[in-house]
């Protein structure tokens, strides 16, 4: 009986102390002109952010094309992938999605990945917006979107067949990506050379 007192007063002492951090870690608000002042300030700081990521948005390359038909040209890259024993890099997204914006741009800009890109994948940008979900074609890799999000990279060898997802979480890097996490990424995935 007294371990069972003892643990309770344990959790209790703890979730109190959680508590009163929680509240210091708030700004003090005096009186309600202060707390309006907070308000306006959290909402100008988030104004401003939003700003921030629309004007990144609009200097990136928009890879994304809404009108492809995604089946014909994977079909394509399948029947390339074949005769150049390269494997296909899916990256699918929207041009709305700043990060699958950012990763092109990476990727695209670094000479190291880039190459890597070149010398052992077809690559193709898989459109996810509200004017063409590609709803057949996400189906039958099983939609990793709705369970990672965007950018969620579908990697199929030669013939087609998908042989990895990758969310692309666990490529980034503070405000990017990593070059580390995303060459042993592409490195990964790569065509087995014999």
């Amino acid at each position: 009986m007294k371990k069972v007192s003892l643990v309770a007063l344990i959790v209790l002492g703890t979730t109190i102390w959680a508590q009163n951090t929680e509240i210091k870690k708030t700004p003090e608000v005096k009186n309600s002109g202060d707390k309006a002042l907070l308000v306006k300030s959290d909402a100008a700081e988030l104004e401003a952010k939003k700003k921030a990521a629309a004007e990144e948005k609009a200097k990136l390359p928009k890879p994304y094309d809404p009108k492809a038909n995604a089946q014909s040209d994977i079909d394509k890259l399948v029947a390339q992938a074949q005769k150049e024993g390269k494997n296909i890099m899916i990256q699918a997204g929207g041009n709305w999605c700043i990060w699958c914006l950012r990763f092109n741009q990476y990727v695209q800009s670094t000479p190291e990945l880039k190459n890597n890109v070149d010398k052992n994948y077809l690559y193709y940008h898989l459109n996810y917006s509200p004017e063409n979900k590609n709803e057949k074609v996400f189906a039958q890799y099983g939609n990793p979107g709705d369970k990672y999000g965007y950018p969620v990279f579908i990697v199929l060898d030669k013939n087609g067949k998908m042989i990895h997802i990758q969310p692309s979480d666990v490529l980034e890097e503070g405000k990017g990506y990593s070059l580390e996490k995303v060459k042993e990424f592409f490195n990964q995935w790569a065509p087995k050379k014999s």
